[in-house]
């Protein structure tokens, strides 16, 4: 909403402040300024203001100015309703709340005004509707207007000569027709709180008002209507009729019972100062069950050293002293229009109040919400970075390793996502385990979204297929987050990990294009518990040492281009290419590869602690042997071979090249040619000649007990 400086400035004309001091310390007190134009000398600033929905008191003029008035503990003035005396009523004017509505409409006052003159807005509407760059309609629709955006009360003014015998608050009949200020026409329903006649409809309660008895130029009679309506009620007519007003969008919000009669003399003022008479006194139907519910609220109890132990130190505290003092939030509470009864028992700490809740703040319901207004008066940024020792925060046990999983992930390419926590019926059936049971919801969204996903993968899947039908070249995706699995009495909660990899990906050294995915995610999945120790007594020794695969897999992986990864006998992770049933059911015309990770058993081991050796000072040397194997020799069994020597001068070990083309005698059907890269250094002296050709026969020595020959 936009808001002027200089209307603020007029119910707090005492502000030291200029406008954009005035503008940064409402948005630190969570009246949101979000840009400051300049409407140039003696006009102030316009200020576009982001006021949150539970703020309907802040979303208006007066309102800001109190806040305004709060934060630099200025006197807020009062509105203006005095009114010329009314004239006597020779015919008292009827009003009436149908029984079944009563707790839908909580007031509604009227106010008659005869021989007004209809006329364009003139002074300070004209010249404030100017700044806000609001179009005029006239003086009498104009004060219904402006009345909304100073004090933020709706209101509407009717031309008294259209009403037939007086006003009823009702709901509509079936097949009630009712033409809108707007000029549509509407058929009512049932449900629709109107406000009508003796003959007929006059307008939608709190929402919009109605073309027969809108007002003219030729209107001589008003009256003005001021009302509460219920928020839930009017909010759902809006919905049913596509409509959303000013007035709808405060009374959804929850209007100021108490607000009525002042909002009715503001709008009777404005209107009379171009011509009129008010006959007589304001007829005022309220309903106290709705009164005692909203403006006549039970006060709540508010103790000192609640607010004290909550908020904890500010940057301005004493020693042994803090400036959460009785007088402050007395200050505060009272200046936001709240009445505070005061009791002291066993010295100042321990103070209680009994507050008196204002009636324009109805999100104010708790002793918390009130410690949050002085925190938010006070100002958030005046207290200190500490949290109270009530408060100790303990790192979650698996918040760690969740940590290093993430990091890892993100380093090897990997994004993060989050997917949907429900599944469908045919999913889950699909991507459950048979031992584990689906949990069915008793209330779903839809019929695609029946059951707590018992499964990662149908959320990755739908994620993979998104970016894919964009035209996303290549994708990694992983997400941690949990599953369901159990019976409805009984729900287990289990955290698990899921990776996704699709797209153009280039062929590697050792894999083609068609199997690189595959091979990809072992190596994440060796990655991944690389992290983790076999046991809290060997910390520095990978548990990715104890891990096999079998060519096993569920289902909805593709037979043979699949594998499960197992610790120590037990299975830990599946992967590997998307079934291609699955692919034709999701509409999927590239492979996908996927792998779903019991990240729980990764969580069950202590995290590897890193260690660093000293760096050598001395010449690290370079050997190559060049061998053929057959296909049956795999680098596992190269690595554990050459390992078992002992050599500790041995530092690394890399295979360089890999030749498998038997066409141009790189090496011969069903071998592969295998250039290894050894790196030897000595932390005591430099290596010696006899040195390396020892490690060498041993090594040449090793790898032709394995079956390998020496290439020329």
């Amino acid at each position: 909403m936009n808001v002027l400086s200089k209307w603020l400035r007029s119910y707090v004309p005492n502000i030291l402040a200029d406008d954009r001091q005035l503008a940064e310390d409402l948005t630190l007190r969570g009246i949101a300024v979000e840009g400051i134009h300049d409407l140039g000398p003696g006009n102030g600033h316009l200020f576009e203001m982001d006021i949150t929905t539970n703020r309907v008191d802040a979303m208006n003029h007066y309102g800001i100015a109190r806040e305004a008035a709060t934060i630099y503990n200025l006197p807020l003035a009062p509105l203006d309703t005095a009114l010329p005396a009314a004239l006597p009523a020779t015919k008292p004017f009827a009003v009436e709340i149908a029984p079944d509505t009563q707790n839908l409409c909580g007031r509604f006052t009227a106010r008659v005004l005869r021989n007004v003159t209809i006329a364009p807005s003139t002074g300070q509407v004209a010249e404030y509707f100017a700044l806000l760059g609001q179009k005029p309609i006239s003086n009498a629709v104009d004060a219904s207007n402006f009345v909304l955006q100073g004090m933020g009360h709706p209101t509407h003014a009717f031309d008294l000569d259209k009403i037939d015998g007086g006003i009823i608050v009702r709901l509509a009949r079936k097949g009630e027709r009712l033409r809108l200020l707007d000029g549509t026409e509407r058929t009512l329903d049932t449900n629709d709180l109107i406000v009508a006649d003796h003959a007929r409809p006059l307008g939608l309660a709190g929402v919009m008002g109605g073309w027969d008895s809108m007002i003219t130029a030729e209107t001589k009679n008003i009256l003005i209507e001021a009302a509460w309506f219920d928020p839930v009620s009017v909010r759902l007519c809006a919905r049913r009729h596509g409509l959303h007003t000013d007035a709808s969008h405060r009374f959804e919000r929850g209007a100021d019972l108490n607000a009525c009669a002042a909002a009715s003399a503001l709008v009777a003022k404005l209107i009379l100062q171009s011509g009129g008479t008010p006959v007589g006194e304001l007829l005022d139907v309220l309903i106290p069950s709705v009164a005692a519910r909203t403006a006549s609220r039970p006060p709540i109890a508010l103790a000192l050293s609640q607010i004290q132990r909550h908020l904890g130190a500010t940057l301005d505290d004493q020693p042994d002293q803090s400036v959460l003092t009785a007088d402050l939030v007395r200050q505060v509470l009272t200046a936001l229009g709240c009445t505070l009864t005061e009791t002291t028992t066993n010295g100042l700490q321990s103070v209680t109040f009994s507050v008196q809740l204002p009636s324009w703040r109805l999100d104010l319901e708790r002793e918390i919400d009130l410690i949050e207004e002085v925190a938010r008066v006070y100002g958030y940024n005046r207290f200190a970075n500490t949290l109270p020792t009530a408060l100790p925060v303990i790192a979650h046990p698996t918040a760690a390793a969740e940590s290093a999983v993430r990091a890892r992930l993100l380093a090897l390419g990997y994004s993060e996502a989050i997917s949907s926590s429900f599944a469908s019926e045919a999913d889950g059936a699909t991507f459950s385990s048979a031992k584990n049971g689906l949990i069915a919801m008793e209330n779903p969204l839809s019929d695609e979204a029946r059951l707590l996903r018992p499964s990662l993968a149908p959320g990755m899947l739908t994620m993979l297929a998104h970016n894919l039908n964009r035209d996303v070249r290549e994708v990694r995706l992983f997400e941690q987050g949990t599953i369901f699995t159990g019976t409805a009495d009984r729900i287990v909660e289990s955290p698990s990990l899921s990776l996704g990899l699709a797209g153009e990906l280039p062929p590697s050294r050792l894999h083609s294009a068609k199997d690189t995915a595959v091979f990809e995610l072992k190596g994440v999945v060796e990655s991944l518990l690389s992290l983790f120790a076999i046991s809290p007594d060997a910390l520095s020794t990978s548990a990715a040492s104890a891990l096999t695969f079998t060519a096993e897999a569920p289902a909805w992986l593709e037979p043979g281009r699949c594998a499960t990864a197992l610790l120590s006998g037990a299975p830990i992770a599946c992967f590997g290419e998307l079934a291609a049933a699955q692919c034709e059911a999701r509409k999927l015309r590239q492979p996908v590869f996927l792998s779903v990770l019991d990240i729980n058993a990764f969580y069950c081991l202590p995290l590897r602690r890193a260690t660093a050796r000293e760096l050598s000072r001395f010449q690290a040397v370079e050997r190559d042997f060049s061998f053929t194997f057959t296909d049956a020799v795999r680098w596992g069994t190269i690595a554990d071979a050459i390992g078992a020597l002992a050599i500790p001068e041995l530092i690394r070990l890399a295979p360089v090249e890999i030749f498998r083309d038997a066409k141009v005698g790189s090496a011969p059907q069903g071998h592969y040619a295998l250039l290894l890269r050894c790196v030897f250094q000595s932390n005591q002296h430099t290596l010696r000649e006899d040195e390396l050709s020892d490690w060498s026969t041993k090594l040449i020595a090793t790898l032709t007990a394995l079956g390998g020959v020496i290439r020329t």
